[in-house]
């Protein structure tokens, strides 16, 4: 990996990955969260956990916007990248960041 722009290329591409599975992650702990505020009210809990409960829940919905905001912004610094390197197109590294912009979007495209 003598070319820096292929290291530019890997950094970008990791950092997409990652807020993608950040973003899903999430995802489904607000769900798991819910399911389990859910259960608490059915078992009858005490009035503190499910308050304390509703607050984890709202924490972790208030994660999603800031995730959602900055993998649209890595998102178009990977996709700008790319089309300004386009010379790189024959390389394991571009064919790797196009497979995770593919991920990213369709992630994105799920619950926008």
């Amino acid at each position: 990996m003598a070319d820096p722009r292929l290291r530019q290329l890997t950094i970008k591409t990791g950092v997409v990955k990652r807020l993608t599975k950040e973003k899903t992650v999430c995802e489904k702990e607000v769900v798991t969260e819910q399911n389990r505020l859910e259960r608490f009210k059915g078992e009858g809990a005490d009035e503190h956990v499910l308050k304390k409960q509703e607050e984890v829940i709202a924490e972790c919905l208030m994660m999603l916007p800031d995730t959602l905001r900055r993998l649209r912004k890595e998102l178009e610094t990977l996709e700008k990248f790319l089309s300004e390197e386009e010379e790189l197109k024959e390389t394991k590294e571009y064919e790797t960041a196009i497979q995770v912009v593919n991920d990213a979007k369709e992630v994105l495209a799920k619950k926008d």
